[in-house]
């Protein structure tokens, strides 16, 4: 009858494996608990029921149940990896894993490729064109522009070469705009005036306000070589000079890539 307690404990034993194979660690008490059911089972097997070995077997099962279970629940421990994190190294707002335009300059507006806008399709970015309402098909300069930018608003004291305030804070977005997006790139500053006063005089006078804007964008970044400075005096009107209107558009300076 012993041999049939034995081979009783091997298929409890078996039994209790299989069901705990799939038991986590926190259920470790139910597998001890099975073990001593299956252990007392096995404990109580034949004619001869000994209290003893009842009591015996299912301290023995409950014990193995528990050992099995946990041993099998730390196998199977998750390892769960930590989530990748997604930056955002040029700072446009456009994570990286989706940003197809990874070094996009600081302050830029951009899509949602995280590419910078041209709003006009010129092939320049907005950032940095300098005439962002091109016409469509029109062929443009490193600047953007189809043809020489009029630097509007950019005026002078009367009869002098001295810069307004307003002037210069036009300029200054521009000298940044140079140095910073086309600082390869050689620019033509122009000086215009209407024909009030002699021809000589208005030559004169032109070609120092175009040195004025020259030397403002020197101080404020730009690379006094790539900037060349001519006055034309009254000779390139763009409007009637008979006019006070004609007059105010005739007198500007104006640049352009050489």
């Amino acid at each position: 009858m012993k041999m049939f307690k034995n081979l009783a404990a091997v298929i409890s034993v078996a039994i209790l494996v299989t069901g705990c194979a799939s038991v986590q660690k926190d259920d470790w008490k139910s597998c001890a608990m099975a073990g001593a059911a299956m252990g007392g089972a096995a404990g109580g097997f034949g004619d001869d029921h000994d209290r003893s070995d009842l009591i015996v077997s299912a301290i023995g099962g409950a014990i193995v149940g528990g050992t099995v279970c946990a041993l099998m629940a730390e196998d199977e421990v998750e390892v769960v990896a930590p989530e990748p994190v997604d930056g955002d190294a040029d700072g446009d707002g456009v994570a990286d894993s989706i940003d197809q335009c990874p070094t996009t300059p600081a302050g830029a507006s951009v899509d949602a490729n995280g590419c910078a806008l041209d709003s006009d399709n010129d092939g320049v970015a907005d950032y940095k064109d300098q005439c962002p309402e091109s016409a469509p098909g029109a062929v443009v300069n490193e600047l953007g522009c189809a043809k020489p930018l009029v630097l509007e608003g950019v005026n002078f004291h009367f009869d002098s070469a001295e810069l307004t305030e307003e002037a210069k804070a036009i300029l200054k977005p521009i000298a940044t705009a140079h140095h910073t997006y086309h600082g390869d790139v050689e620019v033509l500053i122009s000086g215009h005036t209407d024909s009030q006063g002699s021809a000589k005089y208005n030559q004169t006078l032109s070609q120092q306000r175009a040195e004025a804007v020259a030397a403002f964008l020197v101080e404020n970044g730009c690379d006094a070589s790539k900037l060349t400075a001519i006055g034309y005096g009254e000779s390139q009107a763009i409007a009637d000079n008979a006019t006070k209107e004609g007059r105010a558009k005739n007198r500007r300076v104006e640049l352009s890539v050489k």
